[in-house]
């Protein structure tokens, strides 16, 4: 069928504006990866917009990865990150099936005080106080992993989710003896892999870029994750340990802080961009299963 010459307008008005707004959320990280394949003093130099590398190096990666700290920062990233997310997926799977079944009598009441954290909370000094006072979680990976240990939304989402899973293969599986633990593993988590997706991802990229309660609780800096590294460099421009690793003029110096800063950026972000693809397929399934009812 022919369309309208309005129609045509319309369609070449969108195609414009996606590729516009493609452009505007593309180019940053494009510039970031750019400025981080530089020759340093070529890109002190450049000014506008940046389509291609100014020079071509990869000083500023070996500067990245030569400095043992970042190694060790991945490592504590990646423990954090795998340990907490199975403690959350667990936990949160066990909250959201206890709430999710009807014959618990007290799961609105006890649902209603979960929701309530959710938009009221105590403030970072009774956090801090509770965190290292009372339950003495400091200086050590746990304060990384179990103060977070359920997310209200993340918990929300998942009760929906197993609500929507017939009653009667629960009640099929208490006939043959099975527990609710079993019920919960061999049923109810293999029929939500779409939504155990999405708490994955949820949860891993929160820890991936976690970094403020290692503010708050961590003082040794071998147990700083990745991203409060990457906070030294960009935000208190820190960058003397990579400096003192190279042979590099003094008066280069400046220009090789800069550079090293973008191949953190890079360094720091690409391996969670990676998964998304992998889990792709399960994200908007995922959050329409457990968005069809309340």
């Amino acid at each position: 069928m022919n369309q309208s010459v309005a129609s045509r307008i319309f369609d070449v008005f969108n195609i414009i504006l996606m590729a516009l707004l493609a452009f505007i959320c593309l180019y940053p990280m494009v510039y970031v990866l750019f400025s981080s394949v530089s020759n340093p003093s070529f890109l002190m130099m450049r000014s506008g917009l940046m389509l291609w590398p100014a020079g071509f190096t990869l000083e500023g990666y070996a500067l990245v990865f030569r400095n043992p700290i970042i190694l060790t920062a991945y490592r504590n990233t990646a423990i954090y990150l795998f340990t907490g997310t199975a403690i959350q997926i667990v936990m949160t799977s066990i909250a959201a099936y206890v709430l999710s079944r009807r014959t618990f009598f007290f799961r609105n009441a006890m649902a209603m005080i979960i929701v309530f954290t959710m938009y009221f909370s105590g403030g970072m000094i009774p956090f801090y106080l509770t965190v290292k006072e009372t339950l003495g979680l400091y200086n050590n990976i746990w304060p990384m992993i179990l103060p977070g240990a359920i997310s209200t939304w993340n918990l929300i989402i998942m009760r929906t989710s197993f609500r929507n899973i017939p009653e009667s293969l629960e009640e099929s599986a208490h006939l043959d003896g099975a527990g609710h633990l079993t019920v919960l593993f061999r049923i109810i988590i293999p029929l939500s892999l779409p939504v155990m997706a999405v708490m994955v991802l949820y949860y891993a990229v929160g820890h991936w870029n976690s970094w403020f309660n290692a503010l708050l609780f961590l003082r040794d800096r071998s147990l700083f994750p990745l991203q409060l590294i990457l906070r030294e460099i960009l935000i208190a421009n820190s960058t003397t340990e990579f400096m003192e690793v190279t042979q590099v003029d003094q008066t280069m110096k400046d220009d090789y802080r800069l550079l090293v800063q973008y191949a953190t950026i890079i360094v720091a972000t690409v391996p969670i961009l990676l998964s998304y693809p992998f889990l792709q397929r399960y994200f908007i399934k995922g959050i329409m299963i457990g968005a069809i009812k309340g």
